[in-house]
């Protein structure tokens, strides 16, 4: 013996349950012969209890772990204290505000002087908060918001090298997260909460977290939707964002690079042909460049809205067009959409500020402002209204009501927006 006590760390363990993210078939039949009976996996952490029981082994610390496996694994292994939601662990998977400014600092030291003013420093500084941050694991709702270290890390490796940002802030080892987000689309409801969740002025709520994931659970018929949405937030592609007046524990999209897959699996739903991805690269660049919203509102009537039955656009409000504007539009390669300044609903329904590193380009900064209106407060039939030109449709007063109300909102926002920008501020309003 050696006197030091033996300790098994255990990282990322679970790669095999990912499988049942991508196959619901030839997954789920892998995972049970690894995870139920005398599978590799329950026999594997028999031999670790054992072990810990006086035969050498102090601790085990395991990171990784999906909330399937960890439910599955604990009815063999029951021994676990899991401490993800507990309050003082809160910052051990993720950077701080603090400890980001130090990298940032570490970083900017090596780059040209332009990126040594403040101006520079706090611009990518907010390009990390915008893409990177928003993430709470504790309990409490003062708990300081966390970056993504993966994300983090693989920003500061491209910016340490070429002191400028990366064209595509998502890093590639968080493609996982896409195919977890099209899992619990595919369960029954998934669809719905998985939409829903691009709704900032609606979160999603849950009285308590679900706690039991297990493979039995997620071939149930159906589940409810404090499931799903639990279910969302262990997969680290929904966070906490406080309660709601009635005490439920309220969920968001964290940020910009997580946004991005919920919009892109909604988008390849939608547009699964080559003519309709290049018709939407052709509107929506014109729509990027001269401001011109004809063609792109074509684009949206005519193939997006079509994914809608009737039933369901006369229940519609101005939720569902933001959604497919967000769809068609979306593009973190050369904007900031719908970042933290829209987020708290201070500029508007739906912004699009051209990257820093963008504004070299003959690209337009936009901002949209929905309005909605229900058939009965038009006063006419359905038939007759399809009948009517764009242009006839804005001359009716309920509709040309609506669009003043928005050009009073977006005059106001236009304010505020070049406060912040200033002259570089390229910005084309739109009422829609």
């Amino acid at each position: 013996a050696t006197g030091h006590k033996l300790y098994l760390i255990i990282d990322e363990y679970d790669n095999f349950a990912n499988e049942v993210m991508a196959s619901q078939m030839r997954g789920i039949d892998r995972y049970q012969e690894l995870v139920g009976g005398e599978g590799v996996i329950k026999l594997f952490f028999k031999t670790v209890k054992a072990s810990a029981e006086g035969r050498g082994l102090d601790r085990v610390f395991i990171t990784g772990v999906s909330p399937v496996v960890m439910s599955d694994i604990t009815s063999g292994y029951n021994v676990v204290k899991d401490i993800t939601w507990i309050d003082e662990y809160h910052d051990l998977c993720g950077f701080t505000g603090k400890e980001l400014d130090d990298i940032l600092s570490r970083v900017i030291a090596e780059c040209p002087d332009e990126w040594r003013s403040p101006e520079k420093r706090a611009e990518a500084h907010s390009m990390l908060r915008t893409f990177y941050n928003g993430y709470r694991f504790g309990a409490e709702e003062h708990d300081s918001l966390l970056y993504n270290p993966t994300l983090v890390l693989y920003f500061f490796d491209f910016f340490s090298r070429y002191c400028r940002y990366p064209e595509k802030m998502l890093d590639q080892n968080l493609a996982m997260d896409r195919n977890r987000i099209q899992f619990v689309a595919g369960l029954p409801h998934g669809e719905t909460v998985v939409n829903q969740a691009l709704n900032i002025e609606q979160p999603l709520t849950v009285p308590e977290l679900a706690d039991d994931f297990g493979i039995d659970a997620l071939l149930k018929n159906e589940q409810g939707p404090g499931f799903l949405v639990s279910l969302l937030h262990y997969l680290g592609v929904l966070t906490r964002m406080g309660r709601d007046p009635f005490g439920k524990l309220q969920f968001t999209i964290p940020n910009l690079v997580v946004r991005k897959l919920y919009v892109e699996r909604m988008r390849d739903s939608f547009l699964c042909t080559f003519e309709h991805i290049k018709l939407r690269d052709e509107v929506s660049e014109i729509f990027y460049t001269t401001g011109e919203p004809g063609p792109l509102c074509d684009f949206i009537e005519a193939r997006l809205l079509k994914v809608f039955d009737n039933r369901d656009l006369r229940w519609s409000n101005e939720l569902v067009v933001k959604t497919l504007f967000l769809v068609a539009l979306f593009n973190d390669a050369a904007y900031i959409m719908d970042s933290e300044t829209s987020i708290d609903r201070g500029y508007g329904d739906l912004s699009l500020i051209i990257r820093p590193d963008m504004r070299k380009y003959q690209l337009l900064d936009h901002l949209l402002e929905f309005k909605h209106l229900r058939w009965e407060e038009l006063g006419a039939k359905n038939a007759g209204m399809r009948e009517l030109s764009r242009e006839e449709l804005r001359e009716l007063p309920p509709v040309a009501g609506k669009l003043a109300q928005a050009e009073a909102k977006l005059a106001g926002y236009r304010e505020t927006l070049e406060r912040v920008h200033g002259e570089k501020l390229r910005l084309h309003t739109h009422p829609v």
